[in-house]
């Protein structure tokens, strides 16, 4: 049975009067990595004006690693529901994109795919999950880095960059392009940077581009990140496209583990892969300044799975999906309404089901877990504390917040205790 998602719309708009939609995803960076969480280790001047003028949300959360949020996020699903292994979304998923296209606009994806499949499940390239063009690293296609003279796979062709080319440019400049190609029409511009993730190396502004030290690299990352981001939203103003364009902004997972980063008086270590605050607060900025009110801070809980039925409000469109949505708009409270927030989140992590490795430290065992803004609490039994412990090392004792704990413990039983599409765990 099919679900269709009709979002509060009595009439289609007219392709005049739909948004244009710009969707960053930044690779391996936590909420602690950027000025307006509060960091001074850290230079983003631009996404700090888009969270000056936009909304920001304090309380966004994914899976502590990369496939699991993106296939949330194109989907609208929780991992539970439709998670098959590392590296591959399941062909016979909906996107986010179909959604774009049936309503006629022009859509684009340019930057890091990595869904094509693995050893043990079938993946679907960007053609296939909807994408009218894409410039794409992380492909079968494409075996060199993804940073200096990387190869992209380009519209079904691989496309060999120039000597000093550095990855992260051309797949802006390929998006770019692509909104002034499509300025007259309604478009849908997905970027997944292949910004920060390690290799930590110089980039194009670093002074010192021999550098082998990966925190001061990965500073000059961030920064670079955010100065990408600032040729986007500058383009969208060029293009006199600012009134007409939500972009947001948002990241897949913490931080990588070896690096450390100092936010409001405390070191934090960075937390990718796993399944803790530290591997899964990330940051989130809505921008849309022909809409929206901006200069506002909203602490409702937002997963990946949100980010579906959001779009569908914001643009206006229907998303019809062959099995369950587990995500719930948050474009209310971008517009300054109450909305419908989440009073909690279940997060469920299995990243690679059939791996007997270790695998660089990500095959962690099925974790599930669902938290409130307070606490968290795992399915075997640990309560954290997140305000009085953020690095949650001390569970709470039983017999402390026991009404929170039951609270939690309903919502986590009302889960599936295995993912459904991957092999099921011992008992």
């Amino acid at each position: 049975m099919r679900i269709l998602l009709a979002l509060f719309l009595t009439l289609p708009l007219a392709a005049a009067d739909k948004l244009n939609v710009v969707l960053i995803m930044a690779d391996d960076v936590g909420y602690e990595c950027f000025g307006f969480s509060g960091s001074k280790q850290y230079k983003t001047p631009h996404l700090d004006r888009l969270a000056d003028s936009g909304v920001r949300f304090s309380n966004a959360f994914s899976t502590p690693l990369c496939t699991p949020s993106r296939v949330a996020l194109m989907t609208g699903r929780n991992s539970i529901r439709n998670y098959v292994d590392f590296g591959a979304l399941d062909p016979g998923e909906t996107t986010f994109v179909e959604m774009f296209r049936k309503a006629g606009y022009a859509t684009a994806i340019s930057g890091k795919w990595q869904l094509q499949g693995s050893e043990h499940a079938k993946g679907v390239g960007p053609g296939g999950a909807g994408f009218d063009e894409y410039c794409l690293w992380n492909t079968p296609f494409t075996k060199r880095p993804r940073y200096w003279n990387p190869s992209q796979y380009v519209n079904g062709k691989v496309r060999q960059a120039k000597e000093d080319d550095y990855g992260p440019d051309v797949a802006a400049d390929f998006l770019i392009d692509f909104m002034e190609r499509n300025k007259e029409r309604p478009f849908f511009a997905y970027y997944p940077m292949m910004l920060v993730h390690s290799p930590f190396l110089p980039t194009p502004d670093s002074t010192d581009r021999n550098s082998k030290d990966e925190q001061k690299n990965f500073a000059d990352m961030v920064a670079y990140m955010d100065k990408i981001v600032g040729r986007l939203a500058g383009s969208i103003d060029r293009l006199g496209l600012r009134e007409k364009t939500v972009l947001i902004f948002t990241a897949d997972n913490g931080t990588h583990v070896r690096l450390r980063s100092r936010l409001n008086g405390r070191t934090i270590q960075g937390g990718k892969g796993t399944p803790t605050d530290r591997g899964t607060h990330v940051p989130l900025i809505v921008y849309a300044p022909g809409t929206a009110q901006g200069g506002r801070v909203v602490d409702d809980l937002i997963a990946h799975s949100d980010f579906v039925p959001t779009l569908a409000q914001a643009a206006g469109l229907e998303f019809s999906a062959p099995a369950k949505l587990d995500g719930r708009s948050f474009w209310p409270q971008v517009l300054g309404q109450p909305g419908d927030p989440r009073e909690t989140q279940f997060t469920y992590y299995f990243p690679r089901p059939y791996s007997t490795t270790t695998d660089g430290g990500y095959r962690s065992p099925e974790v599930r877990f669902v938290r409130d803004k307070r606490y968290r609490l795992l399915s075997d039994g640990r309560l954290y504390d997140l305000h009085s412990d953020p690095s949650e090392t001390t569970p709470l004792a039983s017999g402390r917040a026991d009404d929170v704990r039951g609270k939690l413990q309903g919502v986590l039983d009302a889960w599936p205790r295995h993912g459904e599409r991957i092999p099921q765990a011992e008992e």
